[in-house]
């Protein structure tokens, strides 16, 4: 077992002060410098993939820079509780050889842990999700709020925040990159005129397009793309547009409540499960009982 002599006179801290308050300078520029200029060289650095706006690479940027900050960051004050350790003639030789035993031990008891770096380090260098998009990750759906390459974490609709450690991660679908869409299936009533539906639905596709408010946060205006499907009460017709990121879902919610209006206005049905009920004759008996 190593022994460790930790005994320290007075007289040689004293000696050694300007090399301690040199080498807490030194560490503090080096944070500073890792700080200020990491997010720099990964913006020149990153690969593009695509084309991005300012914004997205910022937000790109930002998240890597904030993991492999971290990172830095603990090992700077490594080295410079190391180096300050030794300036007050501590024999570090002992304490270098028991963090290496440590070190293997812990690698050894913690394999999950250096797994969940490695792929974090890979998610982020291929830009899977930044903090702040919208994504499916492990098969847990919410507003990414915290990446760095231990975790991944996730607030859902309710409120609830999901820690995911990045080695559980092998798939993620992001649901506001570049652009996003409304995806809507509209039922209609069997007796409707088809053509007259479609028409309908297109011209309030075009005022949404052509709103103030809604119009901006639109791509292509919604239209119709075809018949979906035969359903049981009804047909349901198929309706697309292409949206700005994290703008769908407030676009979908206003398309289905001017739909309702417009059919409204022109006797458009929007039909709802049907149940017939026969007390003691069969439909052929209650039809001549009627007809009577």
């Amino acid at each position: 077992m190593p022994t460790f002599d930790f005994t320290v006179s007075v007289s040689e801290v004293l000696s050694n002060v300007g090399a301690i308050v040199l080498i807490l300078a030194l560490a503090f520029f080096a944070r500073l410098v890792l700080r200020r200029v990491i997010i720099r060289l990964i913006t020149m650095q990153i690969p593009r993939i695509r084309e991005e706006s300012k914004d997205e690479l910022a937000r790109r940027s930002e998240t890597l820079s904030m993991a492999i900050t971290r990172s830095g960051t603990f090992l700077i004050s490594v080295i410079t509780f190391l180096m300050i350790v030794g300036q007050l003639g501590v024999n570090l030789g002992p304490i270098m050889s028991t963090v290496g035993l440590a070190s293997l031990a812990v690698g050894f008891a913690a394999q999950n842990i250096v797994r969940d770096y490695l792929h974090g380090f890979f998610i982020l260098m291929e830009d899977w999700y930044r903090v702040g998009e919208v994504a499916t990750v492990a098969g847990i759906g919410g507003l990414v709020v915290e990446m760095s390459l231990r975790r991944t974490v996730l607030r859902d609709l309710n409120g609830t925040v999901y820690n995911i450690p990045n080695s559980k991660i092998e798939l993620a679908s992001n649901l506001t990159r570049e652009w996003a869409r409304i995806n809507l299936d509209m039922p209609v009533a069997y007796g409707v005129n088809l053509d007259h539906v479609f028409s309908v639905i297109n011209e309030v596709g075009e005022q949404m397009k052509a709103d103030p408010v809604m119009g901006p946060d639109l791509i292509t205006a919604p239209k119709v793309e075809r018949v979906n499907n035969f359903g049981d009460s009804g047909i349901e017709i198929k309706i697309l547009a292409d949206t700005k990121p994290m703008k769908q879902w407030a676009l979908t919610g206003a398309l289905r409540k001017l739909l309702k209006e417009r059919f409204d206005q022109e006797g458009i049905e929007i039909p709802w499960p049907h149940t017939k009920v026969y007390f003691g004759n069969s439909p052929q008996d209650v039809s001549n009982i009627s007809g009577q």
